[in-house]
């Protein structure tokens, strides 16, 4: 539809601003018969309209087309435009018809055009639209129609009438409204007992257990453990408690001889330990050797590794014989016919050492070691001491980077991953807030919830849903958001239900959505917050009840809050106080 010729006149004559304010001022101008629409978006934020305008007698003249176009407007732009009400006067049809049929010229609204006998007499007419609102927020939008009258080309008129006003309580639910639940944890003093393990693979000279560097990979090997072991001994804050070495005794060979063989082999990886980390006789105390038989069982494991189909026979020869040692398994793997395969391929050039330690971290006990310590040395915490600086720190963003902290130490943490998430929301980081939640192997039920609630910020209301449906019976916080994503979608009736037995602002949003105004009154009579919202809440449901005096009070209250006052200068359920002088006074009109 071409609206130059319409956008013209609105240029040439005022502003929309001063439309908005005009508009429908005249008594013998179009109006709705018999009031303003007020419309409610439904769950797929559309709009229907459906109402009737009346056309005084004489508005149009004989010769003359009215065309009314409906525009959705917020406080001061056109949003956008809907089809045209076009209604044509006998004298301008029959102009029309000669024009299309000698000129051949094509009228942009003969699909809109209505005709109309006598214009002399009141004319009313059916208007019928249906509109998905664009993006964003619209209580107190208008539908707002410019009126021209258009008889020979020019524009010879015009005026406005506001043929319904958008009025829609729920965009007051916010989604910093859903219940989270932060967790404070308790802060238990336990012992920080850390365990490790290595191996070392080195050669001997056959028969031999003393250590020599120079053969093979041994250097390196010893250094490995060496360097593993280092650190905890030099550490300040450490202390080595146990030291476990064990020589692991070859399948190859009498048990009798291999045993003490790798236990002596183990007894040097020990005494050379004990000279390369210079320890004290203290620490020495906590080392011991041993050997261990190392079995046929890791030679089954590498033939099956390599698909050797010889594998099968040692497997039933190591089954059949379990409860005998490794000599009498040895027997009858000797007499296989792959013996000589098994010797050169998978016996071990080399022998293992293994090692196992444990040592313990010194507790920090009071907060002002906790606070020190954490920025010396947060590798020294365990996961109740790193949550408890959590606690300690007040600003927002050095939360996070504590909790980050846990998670770099700690991935499993349920406790620095839901409180990370909920900071991650209050920033309206949605989605990063999903991953951090996403990195736990499982969820509780209190992260189960936040995550729900990172699908809302991310506006997947079903995602949400299906999370919180499984909840809402045991989980009076999943229940309330379930309540809450249904209201945002609009689902009225469902969040009612939802909400009805929490009874707080929110609850009464929903009742006013639904025109439940006296039910609306009765929860905030319950409700003893004093946001701004519930003030503003108030405010609505007393203009709703027509209880004039009770408006002021908590409005004055509510608008302290910017965006609750800019939406009331724009609240339909205010307009009719706009004349009142206190209105005037409270919003500073002259």
């Amino acid at each position: 539809m071409n609206l130059k010729k319409i956008y013209g006149c609105l240029t040439g004559v005022a502003t929309l601003s001063a439309l908005l304010v005009s508009c429908n001022t005249s008594e013998a101008g179009i109006k709705v018969a018999p009031e303003v629409q007020k419309v409610v978006p439904d769950s797929c934020g559309k709009i229907a309209l459906d109402l009737d305008l009346e056309v005084p007698s004489g508005y149009v003249s004989p010769r003359s087309r009215l065309i009314v176009v409906p525009q959705l407007c917020d406080s001061s732009r056109i949003l956008m435009d809907l089809d045209p009400l076009v209604l044509d006067a006998p004298i301008f049809t029959k102009k029309m018809q000669r024009k299309q049929k000698l000129d051949g010229y094509l009228d942009p609204y003969a699909g809109y055009a209505r005709n109309i006998e006598n214009p002399r007499r009141v004319q009313k007419l059916n208007y019928v639209a249906q509109f998905d609102l664009p993006e964003g927020e619209h209580n107190g939008n208008r539908i707002l129609g410019v009126v021209t009258t258009d008889g020979c080309g020019e524009c010879s008129a015009m005026d406005t009438v506001l043929m319904a006003v958008i009025v829609d309580p729920v965009e007051l639910i916010k989604k910093e409204a859903l219940q989270l639940e932060w967790i404070e944890p308790e802060f238990v003093i336990r012992p920080k007992i850390r365990k490790g393990r290595g191996e070392a693979r080195l050669q001997f000279i056959i028969n031999r257990y003393d250590i020599r560097l120079d053969l093979g990979e041994n250097r390196q090997e010893m250094e490995h453990m060496l360097q593993t072991l280092k650190p905890i001994v030099e550490d300040t804050l450490a202390q080595l408690t146990s030291l476990e070495i064990y020589g692991l005794a070859s399948a190859d060979g009498p048990l009798s001889f291999n045993t003490p063989l790798a236990r002596n082999r183990a007894n040097s990886a020990q005494k050379w330990l004990e000279n390369q980390l210079q320890l004290s006789r203290e620490q020495r105390s906590v080392i011991t050797s041993d050997s261990r038989p190392e079995g046929w069982m890791p030679v089954l494991e590498a033939m099956v590794r390599a698909n050797d189909p010889d594998s099968v026979s040692v497997k039933a020869i190591l089954e059949k014989y379990a409860s005998f040692n490794d000599d009498v398994q040895e027997r009858y793997i000797r007499k296989l016919p792959c013996w000589k395969n098994i010797r050169e391929r998978y016996l071990q050039k080399d022998r293992k050492v293994e090692y196992v330690y444990t040592y313990m971290i010194r507790s920090f006990t009071t907060d002002k070691e906790l606070l020190e310590m954490y920025q010396k040395r947060p590798d020294a915490f365990n996961e109740e001491e790193l949550l408890r600086v959590s606690t300690l720190k007040t600003d927002p963003h050095e939360k996070m980077e504590v909790y980050r902290t846990i998670l770099h130490y700690f991935p499993q943490s349920q406790v620095a991953a839901n409180n990370l998430a909920i900071l991650l929301l209050r920033e309206g980081k949605g989605e990063e807030a999903e991953q951090v939640l996403h990195s736990l192997d499982s969820l509780t039920d209190y992260a189960l919830n936040t995550l729900a609630a990172t699908y809302v910020y991310q506006n997947q209301y079903e995602r949400a849903i299906e999370l919180l449906d499984t909840k809402k019976d045991s989980m009076r916080e999943a229940r309330y958001n379930l309540g809450l994503v249904r209201a945002m979608q609009r689902r009225l009736g469902e969040a009612y239900e939802l909400l009805r037995p929490y009874e707080d602002v929110n609850t009464a949003i929903v009742a006013l959505s639904l025109n439940k105004n006296p039910e609306a009154e009765d929860i905030m009579q319950k409700d003893a917050s004093t946001t701004p919202l519930s003030n503003y809440v108030r405010a609505m449901i007393a203009a709703r009840l027509q209880k004039r005096n009770s408006i002021f009070e908590p409005l004055r209250k509510a608008i302290i809050d910017e965006k609750l006052r800019i939406r009331a200068v724009g609240e339909y359920d205010f307009m009719p106080y706009h004349d009142d002088v206190w209105w005037k006074d409270l919003f500073d009109q002259k």
